[in-house]
């Protein structure tokens, strides 16, 4: 895909109007950019320039029926042209033909425009449109229509990278999806089984979407979802949160009957897994005579109060933990390597499956490492793809209300229409050898399909407990980061939630249509301001950190990373020790829990109502606040008179630490100043 086109130009396609529109202006421009051994070079971008509209000509109006007049439009000269144009002041087109009146009713091709944006008032449907390119020879060239919402994809960016070779991983097919999303279940259900068998519990809630996350910091598998090359085999994430659920797994109570029936069971849990596992007669002896210690001071103890039964059962678990954790560790840890070893087994079968497919269409497999020559210092540009792409099926739609249904082979994934709009928005940007959206739905069936899949949304009894680790900065919170610290990328997003048109996912082959620049730890710039929002998986956050602190010290040109943390303390997680003691933090924050909300994930499936947009949340960018061994509730909903709607934002049960990761030339940009941070907080 987009394999034509220079990455060094991909941002002039998109970085704003086309040249010759009326009224159009153009984005700020950044100072030429120089590879390590050459002079500058331009790079085309943000700063192409705007060409001024004619003078209007007396009588303007006069020729034109009162409609048009009316619907905004003004008859112009074109003196290159020696001829007579047509510009709506109102939506900045412009047409050499006199525009089309439909009896007040706008057309629209149900293939290749099927959402009708085109057709919407001030975007007819037919008609020449004039454009600069064609006045200087060039190819003739659609505008992309704005589809307002809660985000700004009109910002340009000013993230620069160095050149970088396409992917070769095969272009998603609707068939390997569904093959993947049926052995993920499949894998997830063996987890649980696993954990009920053997151990007694139930999976840890959460703890196989975060499995996921953890492995693909060290994944280098062929597969996008499961990983299938890992080293070490054994999950410490997954590990640590089964343990942390043997004997029983612990609840916060709600009364003092509850918090003393509790510690009760935890007492019987534990005496009778040390005397059925294999453990040291030490071990044996202490957690023996801690429970009988227990069972004596419940038998003694009378009008015990909540806080005492809670302290009690604090210090029996810290007693027996140890002893506990010593004889289930053989037995937790094959669980662990149980679960790799097939993933490992369904990524290798998805792999030749979706090579079988592609070959029917004589697309073969690229073995070998692609690289760029003398790599040039670009404006950021998205995933391009090496391969060619099969021909994919059509995906059936039908729209009821504000919903599109999208249905292939009786799988009907659900997204709001505004939504759908944005994903148009976003394609016609970035896949620009599909004009005709021929592939389009079948594209984004694909995208929905790899995140409902992740999100377990099908099926495992994970959906809500996700739904509520998937948070998102406010908009207002963006819209303040660009404004004072010039930020136009997102680390974490995806094509549903992302506010700026360019931002890192986790699926870079299914995201790549709609301007994904990769994942992370993948993306190199060398100058940018950036937000980072991460997931909160400590060896993910770990290894962000750590990736900033490396591109900081590999440029001199002005960089910069906004990144927010939850404030964990007791104990604080190595990423956030790193990340306050790095010699690159110029300041940071503290923002009190329950003093400052987040937004709610899937807002993209949530009727609107009213004709009002709800905010989207950024899927990855999941603050999920608290670790798997608190019971509390991370998210409370916020009060109705909040900024955004009540059912969208949540307020934030735990605090969040925001720290501005800067070199020098990045801080006499972007300085946190005592005004800017209090704007931001």
């Amino acid at each position: 895909m987009n394999s034509g086109r220079p990455p060094a130009t991909w941002e002039a396609g998109q970085a704003g109007a086309v040249p010759s529109q009326p009224g159009t202006s153009a984005a700020p421009s950044l100072p030429p950019l120089s590879t390590p051994s050459g002079p500058p070079m331009a790079v085309a971008g943000p700063s192409t320039p705007v060409l001024a509209a004619p003078p209007p000509i007396p009588g303007d109006t006069q020729e034109l029926p009162p409609e048009l007049v009316a619907q905004g439009w003004r008859r112009l000269w074109s003196r290159r042209e020696n001829r007579h144009y047509f510009w709506n002041h109102l939506t900045n087109q412009s047409l050499w033909d006199l525009p089309p009146l439909h009896g007040g009713r706008q057309q629209f091709d149900p293939v290749s425009d099927p959402l009708g944006i085109m057709g919407q008032p001030g975007h007819p449907g037919q008609g020449l449109k004039r454009r600069a390119s064609e006045e200087f020879g060039g190819p003739v060239t659609k505008r992309i229509p704005i589809v307002h919402g809660p985000w700004d994809l009109e910002i340009p960016t000013n993230a620069v990278i160095f050149e970088r070779p396409p992917i070769t991983t095969p272009h998603p097919h609707p068939d390997i999806e569904i093959m993947r999303a049926q052995l993920t279940n499949k894998l997830r259900q063996t987890y649980q089984e696993l954990c009920h068998s053997r151990e007694g519990v139930d999976a840890p809630v959460g703890s196989f979407s975060r499995w996921l996350m953890e492995r693909k910091v060290i994944d280098s598998g062929t597969d996008r979802l499961l990983p299938s090359l890992c080293y070490p085999e054994i999950s410490m994430s997954m590990y640590r949160e089964i343990m942390n659920d043997l004997p029983m797994k612990l609840v916060k109570p709600k009364f003092t009957g509850e918090a003393r029936k509790q510690l009760s069971r935890y007492c019987e849990a534990a005496k009778k897994m040390i005397e059925s596992r294999t453990a040291s007669p030490e071990s044996r002896k202490i957690v023996k005579w801690n429970v009988e210690d227990t069972f004596q001071w419940l038998r003694r103890t009378v009008g015990a109060s909540f806080d005492d039964f809670q302290e009690r059962l604090q210090h029996l678990k810290r007693q027996c933990q140890p002893q506990i954790t010593e004889a289930a560790k053989q037995s937790v840890e094959a669980i662990c390597l149980k679960v790799y070893n097939l993933s490992a087994d369904y990524a290798k079968k998805i792999h030749e499956k979706h090579w079988e497919l592609l070959k029917e269409h004589n697309i073969t497999e690229i073995h070998t490492s692609l690289t760029v020559e003398n790599p040039r210092k670009v404006w950021c540009f998205p995933i391009q793809y090496a391969l060619p792409s099969p021909r994919l099926p059509q995906i059936e739609y039908l729209q009821d209300k504000e919903t599109m249904m999208l249905r292939y082979k009786g799988e009907a994934l659900k997204i709001n229409t505004l939504y759908l709009q944005k994903l148009e928005q976003l394609y016609r940007y970035s896949c620009i050898e599909d004009r005709k959206l021929d592939s389009f739905l079948t594209r984004v069936w694909c995208m929905l399909k790899r995140y409902n899949t992740f999100w377990a949304a099908t099926g495992g009894g994970e959906t809500s407990a996700t739904q509520a680790t998937q948070a998102a900065l406010p908009l207002t919170v963006l819209e303040c980061l660009h404004k004072n610290f010039g930020v136009t990328f997102e680390l974490f997003a995806s094509p549903l939630n992302c506010y700026f048109r360019q931002y890192c996912s986790a699926f870079p082959d299914t995201d790549g249509y709609f301007g994904s620049r990769g994942m992370v730890l993948d993306f190199k710039p060398t100058h940018g301001s950036f937000e980072a929002n991460p997931p909160f998986c400590e060896e993910l956050m770990e290894a962000c950190v750590t990736h900033f602190e490396r591109l900081l010290s590999q440029t001199a040109e002005p960089l910069s990373f906004v990144v927010f943390f939850p404030e964990w303390r007791d104990p604080a997680p190595a990423a956030l020790s790193q990340l306050e003691g790095s010699r690159w933090n110029r300041r940071q924050i503290a923002l009190p829990a329950f003093e400052h909300h987040y937004r709610h994930g899937f807002q993209h499936v949530v009727s609107s109502g009213c004709g009002l947009y709800v905010p989207a949340a950024v899927v990855l960018a999941a603050p999920s606040y608290l670790r798997p061994s608190d019971p509390l509730d991370p998210l409370r909903p916020s009060p109705a008179d909040s900024p955004e709607r009540a059912d969208s934002t949540m307020r934030s049960g735990n605090g969040t630490v925001v720290v501005w990761l800067q070199n020098d030339a990045g801080h006499a940009r972007w300085a946190p100043t005592k005004e800017r941070v209090d704007a931001l907080a």
